[in-house]
């Protein structure tokens, strides 16, 4: 099945190498009008952002969108705590993930989908340590070189 098409406005590629991925959702976001406009810029950046519970909803912290430029005395607070919008059954399910399994909730990646929506795509992840890390950048390498070496034999 293909993949639908995906403007990408912010992506977190440190997640993947400090975090183990279980399982990934895709939420909406609650985003205020010059929000929109900055993501659609593509200058958002996740490297520090993170999921929580509040309230009995999901909210986005610490994720940086900056100021539009265009904008006025309207314009939005860049790290302000921003709503996701899940199902309530997806929501209960994280919420226990994240009380009781350990887990962190994560954010790789904030995009613009087929209708022009933002979404974000948020994963349970539990973190990795150091000989983790190394261990998956030992594999990494070991792929590369194999594929370096079946495409000079083939």
């Amino acid at each position: 099945m293909a993949e639908p098409e995906r403007r990408i406005a912010a992506d977190n590629r440190r997640a993947r190498h400090d975090y183990f991925l279980d399982e990934k959702y895709e939420a909406g976001i609650q985003l205020q009008g010059t929000e929109v406009k900055s993501l659609r810029s593509g200058r958002a950046n996740l490297a520090d952002a993170h999921a929580g519970e509040r309230e009995g909803e999901i909210w986005l912290y610490n994720a940086y969108i900056p100021e539009y430029a265009g904008g006025n005395r309207f314009n939005h607070e860049p790290r302000r705590p921003r709503k996701l919008l899940l199902h309530k059954r997806e929501i209960s399910k994280l919420i226990g993930s994240i009380k009781r399994g350990g887990y962190t909730l994560i954010p790789l990646s904030i995009y613009f989908n087929q209708r022009g929506m933002a979404k974000v795509e948020v994963a349970l992840a539990r973190g990795k340590k150091m000989h983790d890390k190394r261990a998956s950048e030992k594999e990494r390498d070991w792929k590369r070189e194999q594929g370096r070496v079946m495409r000079d034999r083939g």
